[in-house]
């Protein structure tokens, strides 16, 4: 079975970890769709779809995980043509793994099988994000592989000179 797991991984953290981790459990391959991946250098969608590649890439390659596919979901601003648009890209999936409440209903609505993901307390990448603006602790929530990444790129500096708050 081929799972379809689609997010934007603004950074990647450990509960897509987890999650991939746990749908390998109940299939053969995951898709890793990136979302919104023509988007970067925004506050929502700091870094660019290569950038978000790379960072995946070098988890799973960590993580020993080799039966997966990552691909672009370029947004087309219509949830009436989104789900046939995810589709036209993907080409073969069997069942959709999200925990966007919007993504789950859109593909049901087409009468395709979603399963939810298992969210980890309080990790996610809009807290990620919040938390390097704010100079909080924020590595703990992502593998380190991420925090190596985003030190290679200035991936925090990024982040913070789009809030308005980059360092001098």
């Amino acid at each position: 079975m081929i799972l379809l797991f689609i997010g934007r991984f603004q950074p990647f953290h450990k509960g897509h970890l987890y999650d991939i981790k746990n749908a390998l459990d109940f299939s053969d391959k995951v898709v890793i769709a990136i979302g919104s991946s023509q988007e970067k250098n925004t506050v929502e969608n700091p870094f660019s779809f290569e950038e978000r590649k790379e960072m995946i890439r070098e988890v799973l390659i960590s993580n020993n995980i080799t039966n997966y596919e990552i691909i672009a979901i370029p947004d087309i601003n219509d949830d009436n043509k989104w789900v046939g648009h995810v589709k036209s890209i993907v080409k073969e999936f069997d069942i959709v793994y999200t925990g966007n409440k919007k993504v789950k209903a859109l593909f049901e609505e087409k009468n395709i099988s979603v399963r939810e993901v298992s969210f980890l307390n309080d990790i996610n990448a809009t807290e990620i994000r919040k938390r390097i603006k704010n100079d909080e602790d924020w590595e703990i929530l992502v593998p380190i592989e991420i925090v190596n990444y985003l030190d290679k790129i200035s991936g925090i500096q990024t982040i913070k000179s789009i809030n308005g708050k980059a360092r001098k």
